[in-house]
């Protein structure tokens, strides 16, 4: 006689519930089948992902007309799309709450910032915005109920405006504080919406050590600013001073890039302009 094997009913439930797939939030290529750390960027694996919806950020400044060179007070409230709250609960991602971005007019000021958060939840930064033009503003942010945020602002700085020249591509070595930055690319020359591997060799690395808790930290910008990316790398190698990134590039055309690591307790940003050709 055939036995026939019964599930009882948390049994059958089991068998019926699917497998649960643990998400890095930062690194979406990043998977596992329970709660752990991510081996990239260090964030906990969550159980999915919520739906991609953005955050929308309010961004004040005080004086309201800013003035270049002189002091101006920042204020950014974030509200959740779905329930109209305003500034809601946050969660570190790589050991800050709020990250921001900040590029100038022609790409030659940049700055990467950490606005501090007030009593009714919004964040707060004091700055200087060097010369009149329009300035960029990625907001880098993580709400605890939502996805991660990369939210760009601009924001005016009124006066004569100088005309901005064409980027020309600059892969040439770098030094600074006695470090030496050199890129290359993978494939050698990057195409537009082709996924591409962005190399750095530093040189020395004794006093190589994490900013942020990550190995390195990559802004790109193109031109226009319209395409902004930040990124961390996909493979890190402190002991040998090589840092991977994988980006994909919107569109073709010289794109900047700020590589930012630690030395010493220094944070040094070098800086290079990457072509990027259109597919034929």
């Amino acid at each position: 006689m055939r036995r026939r094997h019964l599930l009882t009913f948390p049994a059958l439930l089991a068998a019926q519930e699917p497998e649960v797939d643990f998400i890095c939030p930062m690194d979406k290529d990043v998977h596992g089948k329970g709660p752990g750390k991510c081996p990239r960027c260090g964030m906990s694996l969550v159980a999915g992902l919520p739906a991609p919806l953005e955050y929308p950020v309010a961004l004040t400044s005080s004086p309201r007309r800013i003035a270049p060179g002189q002091p101006v007070t920042l204020n950014l409230r974030v509200t959740d799309p779905r329930t109209g709250t305003v500034n809601p609960k946050l969660q570190q991602i790589h050991e800050r709450l709020f990250h921001l971005f900040v590029i100038g007019p022609g790409l030659e000021f940049f700055a990467h910032e950490h606005p501090q958060p007030k009593s009714d939840g919004s964040f707060e930064l004091e700055t200087m915005l060097p010369s009149p033009g329009a300035y960029r503003l990625l907001c880098d942010f993580f709400p605890e109920q939502g996805t991660p945020q990369m939210v760009a602002k601009t924001l005016i700085v009124p006066g004569p405006r100088p005309t901005a020249s064409p980027l020309k591509p600059d892969l040439a070595s770098k030094q600074l504080s006695g470090m030496s930055f050199a890129i290359e690319s993978e494939p050698g020359e990057p195409i537009a919406a082709q996924r591409v591997r962005l190399i750095f060799r530093l040189n020395p690395i004794d006093r190589f050590e994490q900013f942020l808790g990550a190995w390195g930290h990559l802004l790109i910008a193109s031109q226009d600013r319209q395409d902004m990316i930040h990124t961390h790398p996909f493979l890190a190698y402190p002991e040998r001073g090589y840092l991977q990134f994988n980006v994909i590039f919107p569109r073709p055309g010289v794109h900047r890039v700020w590589l930012q690591v630690q030395q010493a307790g220094e944070v040094l940003t070098a800086r290079f302009d990457v072509p990027v050709k259109r597919l034929s």
